[in-house]
């Protein structure tokens, strides 16, 4: 059997009591850091092989992870924190393991896009994201259409510049920006897209609330909206206006859009 097993997000006591046994109990643990996973393991006494499995060779090591199995012992697969496949290593695996006919489950835990949303308070259905691309042309494709409550993950690198593309692209939506989850320093901090978030450390969850109206417009991005009242005969002040209205933003933050 392959046990998909979810660890903490951040507090070390967040983990079932299933788990835990069942980490005690399989023939070795595939993670995607040893040395981080081993602080885990060393907090529960727990003595096991550690292999590395990340997304860099998810697929050189199918084989040898795939051994365990034909040799019928019980095997765990981890991440550094939440829940495998969740942007982290494990759907190669479970394609290879349905395709094969080999045992796999899944132990139930922590994801932090979960808790983000309970924290919200907002209202489902969800779309979650994950990281944007980095491509422009493949994050248009991806959020085409999109009213909905949206949930997305953020480096602190990104921040900035991915809430100032989901302002051009969702409007000014509010959002809740999510970080250090289950930890001491536990932080939530309800914004609007179209805020300038000054902060340097952390990974954050960002769930952006859904449309007020489902303005088909709103999913153009803002040069394309302002072509399209151009095109109905409107003057270019008058189309400023009524994107800045669709999209509740400043009529000023469209006019930056529109200077060459």
């Amino acid at each position: 059997m392959v046990y998909f097993i979810a660890t903490p997000i951040g507090n070390l006591s967040e983990i079932t009591m299933r788990a835990v046994s069942t980490l005690e109990s399989v023939s070795a643990i595939f993670c995607e850091d040893t040395r981080h996973s081993q602080i885990l393991l060393n907090h529960y006494g727990i003595s096991k092989p550690l292999y590395s499995y990340h997304k860099f060779n998810e697929r050189k090591s199918l084989d040898f992870v795939l051994s365990f199995c034909e040799r019928g012992e019980d095997i765990a697969v981890i991440s550094d924190a939440g829940m495998p496949s969740i942007n982290d290593p494990g759907n190669v695996l479970v394609n290879a393991l349905i395709e094969k006919g080999y045992p796999y489950t899944v132990v139930s835990g922590a994801s932090a896009f979960v808790n983000a949303f309970v924290l919200s308070g907002y209202q489902p259905p969800f779309t979650y994201y994950g990281f944007l691309p980095e491509k422009k042309s493949e994050r248009d494709k991806l959020l085409d259409g999109r009213v909905g409550v949206s949930i997305f993950y953020v480096s602190v690198h990104d921040i900035k510049e991915n809430m100032a593309y989901l302002c051009d692209r969702l409007g000014n939506r509010e959002c809740c920006l999510v970080k250090e989850l289950t930890k001491t320093h536990e932080r939530v901090r309800f914004c609007h897209l179209g805020d300038v978030i000054d902060d340097d450390k952390g990974e954050f969850v960002l769930v952006v609330n859904s449309a007020e109206e489902l303005n088909p417009l709103c999913a153009l991005s803002i040069a394309e909206h302002i072509d399209y009242y151009l095109n109905s005969g409107m003057s270019k002040s008058e189309a400023v206006k009524a994107v800045a209205k669709d999209r509740n933003v400043p009529k000023n933050e469209i006019y930056k859009q529109t200077i060459n």
